[in-house]
């Protein structure tokens, strides 16, 4: 079989890449013959002949443009996923968008201590009552839980109160308008169902905080107070219910919401993983020249790896009328892969020192080097 080989010259037709993915592109175009030349004479040509097609060079071409692309956005990608994380997959091409930094991961992170603190989160915290019996100290919760609609094991109880009057309603100094007028004055402001006039016009607010906790921390010290045990579902209450008390208060949570590990996106797909960042692969004509010196060392790596393959088929030598022709397909492989792997190396060395927190080093350094610097020019003195 007689294949036609590389005869010198090339001209780029839309189609002729097998993923099309930059065919349109004009510059993409216009490279692919250029580096079809500039492959062919590294690699020996016309000295020697390259049993290549154009193809070949328009195939290695693209998959170095992609290749390149796929290590930039993995970059990209990683450095910003904490910011993707959780968006909707609907959102726009991130190729050409800044990235912003958000601390919705952070906060999604913190809420699980918040629900456990009961200041908010991602545990729904309940309320329930149980009707105290006068006499009776201990209570059995798996019956409450059975009353919620609840299994006992996934109860846990976070806050067991009773709704004692609150301190503002027995703090009130019957003196407090005797001979002023304040309470009257107070009532033509509308502030007359507060504490008393004199305090919200004569004291700060922390006076009147400090005295809701001195009628609080009486209650615990100086009377028996409300309080309870709780022990494997038994409740035990303390002092014994009297006729005088009516409910006593829970607030829990369902254990099967704390284990549940996925968070409730109300039926919206968003980005869970690396794969899902919404990046394509770029723009050719967008790549500076130095990506592009990249592309062409990578590409021509690719080439020399078909030819590499090409003339293995052959073996060593092929028989010649006058001498025997020596391939060198094992060092076109050797060098293929070396200067590859060498490559990807330098590519990825050189979006780590361009990485957020590489940058924002180097910009301290170059504060404190600056500072040092400034700190050797003489201070004029001025006289006034």
């Amino acid at each position: 079989m007689n294949i036609p080989i590389w005869p010198g010259s090339s001209s780029f037709a839309v189609g002729q890449t097998p993923f099309g993915f930059y065919d349109t592109d004009l510059q993409f175009q216009q490279d692919a013959d250029k580096f079809a030349i500039f492959a062919s004479r590294r690699l020996g040509y016309p000295i020697v002949d390259i049993e290549l097609q154009d193809i070949n060079f328009y195939a290695a071409f693209e998959e170095a443009v992609t290749t390149y692309g796929n290590e930039l956005f993995a970059y990209q990608a990683a450095e910003n996923f904490l910011s993707f994380q959780g968006a909707s997959q609907t959102i726009a091409s991130a190729n050409n968008s800044l990235p912003q930094p958000n601390l919705a991961t952070a906060i999604r992170l913190s809420d699980a201590y918040g629900a456990e603190a009961g200041v908010g989160g991602n545990v729904t915290w309940y309320s329930g009552s149980i009707d105290l019996i006068t006499g009776r100290q201990n209570y059995n919760l798996e019956a409450f839980a059975a009353q919620q609609g609840i299994d006992p094991w996934d109860l846990e109880i976070k806050q067991v109160y009773y709704e004692a009057p609150p301190a503002i309603v027995r703090y009130f100094d019957p003196y407090a308008g005797t001979g002023t007028g304040m309470m009257q004055l107070l009532d033509s402001f509308g502030f007359g169902g507060y504490s008393p006039a004199i305090n919200f016009l004569m004291m700060p607010v922390n006076y009147d905080m400090q005295k809701l906790q001195a009628i609080e921390f009486n209650d615990q010290v100086r009377r028996s107070q409300y309080s309870f045990e709780l022990i494997n579902n038994d409740l035990k209450i303390f002092p014994i219910p009297s006729d005088n008390m009516d409910k006593l208060w829970v607030r829990y949570i369902k254990k099967s919401d704390r284990n549940n590990p996925y968070v409730d996106t109300n039926g919206t797909d968003v980005i869970t993983n690396i794969s899902q960042v919404p990046y394509t692969n770029p723009v050719y004509s967008d790549i500076n020249s130095i990506g592009r010196q990249w592309i062409f060392e990578y590409a021509l790596a690719i080439v020399k790896e078909i030819l590499g393959y090409v003339r293995g088929k052959y073996g060593n030598e092929i028989p010649d009328p006058n001498e025997k022709l020596t391939l060198n397909a094992p060092d076109l492989l050797s060098s293929a892969k070396d200067t590859r792997d060498a490559l990807i190396e330098r590519l990825r060395a050189y979006f780590e020192e361009t990485s957020r927190k590489k940058l924002l080093e180097n910009k301290a350094n170059e504060a404190e080097s600056l500072q040092k610097e400034l700190s050797y020019v003489p201070w004029k003195i001025f006289i006034g």
